[in-house]
């Protein structure tokens, strides 16, 4: 059979047993079975049993239960209300006031978290009802909230950066590092817009609050102290070279129990919820990586990724145009897979396509993050769209309408990260020297 047939077959192979219902895992490793057993000479149940134990026992791969429980904890403290108490009083004062409040929740809460989806449910679950009550129009608020929720996976630690790092061999502590500056151009560009919302339409901003004197202010912002000790702890340990990314996730886990028994919410309910809520995100993060690693095998074996680079430089695309055609690739995919599996699925293809365009494997590791961050928004799969309608009960299509002006925002990150690589790459550059 032809290369182009094979691939056909098992495309249709894998959307055929994911249209019956079952688990991407399974349809992963179900997929790299048939194509093994068909088309490689490799006994095909050697191969899966080695593949997925080498995927599963990874030491790299220690770092995301870690990073997972530790966002389960906070989920479940009263952190997003005292990150609204410390922030809002600094935000009177910028057109569009407390909106703001939910991008620099979000990108505080990112830098303690590694999920888009946990991001935008414990910062929502505060700022959404008291903007509300304050008069807010819900479709900037809950726009906005959904939008800056996506901080959570650009914005280290990351749970999509681990799995880049780990499926595309690039250093984990490199690619967190590389997010810093991107994470807090896409935030800027956020509240920017906000600003310009605000400008357009003042009559729908509510008015200030009374003014506070600086003071009252740095009082309020003592609630702002815990978080940021933790981002403190988990990144500075990253950055300054004292602990590696599994190391930071582990002193993350015990920062985290330290703020929740300091605000009196862990309880032996809330540990025991918070063990398990993440060991089941695991387990399913775990799972796709196992069958999405029997897969990027299967595939080597058959010869499609080579043979599908070498059929893409035949076409002589630039650069600019093959990012273009991988952007529009992954936005496509997102309408139907979450972001981890979009990312295991097709990086045994894409990386050698990527490497032969001569493009910087921890460059492209943010510019898959971004995109993965627009198809968090993208109905009708994007996950954000799901914690907003699960949050306010709205239509799915009505979310999806008030949240495309941050997917157009992220379409200008990419743009701007292309045109200035250094904003990925200068960070990593000086923690190297």
């Amino acid at each position: 059979m032809s290369d182009l047939a094979i691939t056909a077959l098992l495309v249709v192979s894998l959307f055929l047993i994911l249209g019956s219902g079952v688990w991407i895992g399974l349809t992963l490793s179900g997929v790299a079975w048939i194509g093994m057993q068909l088309f490689s000479s490799r006994p095909a149940g050697d191969a899966m049993a080695v593949t997925i134990w080498g995927s599963a026992s990874s030491w790299t791969l220690t770092a995301l239960p870690l990073f997972v429980w530790m966002g389960e904890i906070l989920f479940r403290t009263r952190l997003s209300q005292d990150m609204f108490r410390g922030l809002a009083p600094w935000m009177q004062a910028l057109p569009g006031r407390l909106l703001h409040t939910n991008v620099a929740g979000c990108a505080m809460f990112a830098a303690v978290s590694g999920s888009s989806a946990a991001t935008c449910a414990t910062i929502g679950k505060m700022s959404l009802p008291e903007l509300a009550r304050r008069g807010y129009p819900d479709s900037i608020a809950i726009g906005s909230l959904a939008g800056a929720g996506t901080l959570g996976l650009l914005i280290p630690p990351s749970i999509i950066m681990i799995v880049y790092g780990v499926a595309a061999e690039v250093s984990i502590a490199q690619l967190f590092i590389a997010g810093v500056l991107p994470g807090l151009l896409l935030a800027a560009l956020f509240s920017g817009y906000l600003m310009l919302w605000a400008w357009r339409n003042p009559r729908l901003v509510p008015p200030a609050d009374p003014p506070l004197p600086l003071a009252a202010k740095l009082r309020e912002s003592r609630h702002l102290i815990p978080v940021l000790l933790l981002i403190a702890a988990v990144l500075g340990s990253i950055y300054t070279g004292i602990a590696t990314a599994t190391e930071a996730a582990a002193l993350g886990v015990v920062g985290a129990l330290v703020i929740s028994a300091a605000q009196g919410s862990l309880t032996w309910r809330t540990f025991k919820d918070s063990l398990l809520g993440g060991t089941r995100l695991y387990c399913m993060i775990a799972l796709i990586l196992s069958g999405a690693a029997f897969l990027t095998l299967s595939m080597g074996y058959i010869g499609l990724p080579r043979h599908l680079a070498e059929w893409i430089a035949t076409l002589g695309l630039s650069q600019v145009e093959l990012l273009l055609a991988l952007m529009l690739f992954y936005i496509l995919l997102g309408c139907f897979l979450d972001g981890i599996s979009m990312v295991v699925l097709t990086m045994g293809v894409v990386m050698p396509t990527v490497q032969k365009a001569g493009i910087d494997p921890l460059w492209f590791g943010i510019f898959i993050v971004l995109v993965v961050e627009m198809a968090q928004i993208t109905p009708p799969v994007g996950f954000n769209l799901f914690v907003m309608q699960g949050m306010t009960k709205k239509e799915l299509g009505w979310i999806a309408r008030v949240t495309f002006p941050f997917f157009v925002l992220m379409m200008i990150a990419v743009a701007l990260i292309y045109l200035l690589p250094e904003l990925v790459t200068w960070l990593p550059q000086q923690m190297r020297g």
